[in-house]
């Protein structure tokens, strides 16, 4: 550090892009990965180890991993700015893949300028990703030339109700920044809501393109690695059974086992018809929400619900996500501090708006961070000899 050298880390997260139904922020690895603002609560996930280090200033900046909210999560439960790219935009080439229809690389930090400016250093075509040509043209390489004060005023900004009225705490600081957004000039269109439908059919059509890519991609992944170790999803099952591997996660290897192994083929009429068919009506059903209200962005708690206590969680126990359908369109989900509950606890409002639209929102984002100051520095973050933290 005195020589001016950069710090690079690998940190804990959940193995395989998902809890799998152990603790949020458990790997089998590492262990349990706390949040810095009370120890009690988990950090999220999968990349939970990312949201907890760089909001107990550890790093400048981290990256995370999104399938379906694995950057969101842990920026939202450790109260830090996150995004969620459009899908394409950065390349994906080396990240262990979970569903490679949703996967994603994205930035995590404190503020909406350290977010920017990494984007900016990362975006581009790179061939060892098709995905990414779906960017040519569209990315851009410096991104903080959006970030202005008064850029939220005259923007058209919905408000997403359906994600509301999960949590006392979250709703009251959500209200206030609902106010904040209108004092910097925005045109605030509330209530917005989807169609019941969209909601109601999220979970499935997730699922069922999921489920089928892991079990696939996961192979192609593991023939990549040198002889010796699992080449298959069956084997990778095998090999964490066998007591002398002394796997801790019962929970994924369960998940793995239940859903898995049990997964069709990517040739199978349902997976196709969920990845062609229902994804494209996720799509047109959020462009035409967008379309209706002559909307800007939609701004909506990341989190319906705070911090969740370190347990296993069943998913049947799990809130309503807006994180959901914002994979499954593959648009961009940009996430920034508002404020704290009465527990001293984060939480985030996150700014989504449609395909390439970065630039946009981080310009709502910076705006709406530089009017309220909202992040606090966690109260477990004991500085090392020699540290100072700002």
């Amino acid at each position: 550090r005195d020589a001016g050298a950069i710090i690079l880390a690998k940190v804990n997260l959940s193995e395989f892009a998902s809890a799998g139904g152990a603790p949020e922020g458990y790997s089998s690895m590492g262990g349990q990965t706390r949040n810095p603002h009370d120890l009690t609560k988990a950090p999220a996930g999968s990349s939970g180890g990312t949201g907890a280090a760089i909001a107990a200033a550890f790093a400048q900046f981290g990256l995370g991993t999104d399938t379906t909210g694995s950057i969101r999560g842990p920026s939202s439960a450790n109260g830090i700015v996150g995004l969620k790219p459009t899908h394409g935009l950065l390349s994906r080439d080396g990240i262990v893949p979970f569903a490679l229809t949703f996967d994603t690389p994205g930035p995590m930090a404190r503020s909406v300028y350290d977010v920017a400016v990494s984007l900016g250093i990362m975006t581009g075509v790179d061939p060892a990703d098709d995905a990414t040509k779906k960017s040519a043209g569209k990315f851009e390489t410096d991104y903080t030339r959006f970030l202005k004060r008064g850029a939220l005023e005259g923007a058209r900004i919905g408000v997403a109700r359906d994600f509301f009225r999960q949590d006392a705490e979250t709703d009251r600081v959500m209200e206030a920044a609902v106010v904040k957004l209108k004092e910097l000039g925005a045109s605030v269109i509330d209530p917005v809501n989807y169609p019941e439908y969209l909601i109601v059919t999220d979970s499935a059509i997730s699922g069922a393109v999921s489920r089928p890519e892991f079990k696939a991609q996961i192979a192609v992944y593991l023939a990549t690695l040198k002889p010796g170790y699992p080449r298959t999803l069956a084997e990778l099952v095998a090999k964490a059974e066998d007591p002398a591997t002394a796997y801790t996660s019962p929970w994924k290897l369960a998940s793995m086992k239940k859903q898995g192994l049990a997964a069709p083929e990517l040739n199978d009429p349902g997976y196709l018809v969920a990845r062609n068919e229902g994804l494209a009506f996720i799509r047109a059903t959020v462009r035409a929400t967008f379309a209706k209200h002559q909307l800007d962005a939609l701004v909506y708690p990341t989190s319906p619900r705070p911090a969740r206590p370190i347990e296993a969680v069943a998913a049947a126990a799990r809130p309503i996500r807006p994180a959901g359908i914002a994979s499954r369109t593959g648009f961009p989900d940009l996430i920034v501090p508002a404020g704290m509950t009465k527990d001293g606890l984060p939480v985030t409002i996150s700014f989504f708006g449609t395909k390439f639209s970065e630039g946009k929102l981080l310009g709502y984002g910076y705006d709406f961070e530089q009017a309220t100051k909202a992040r606090v520095l966690p109260k477990y973050t004991p500085a090392l000899p020699g540290e100072i933290f700002e």
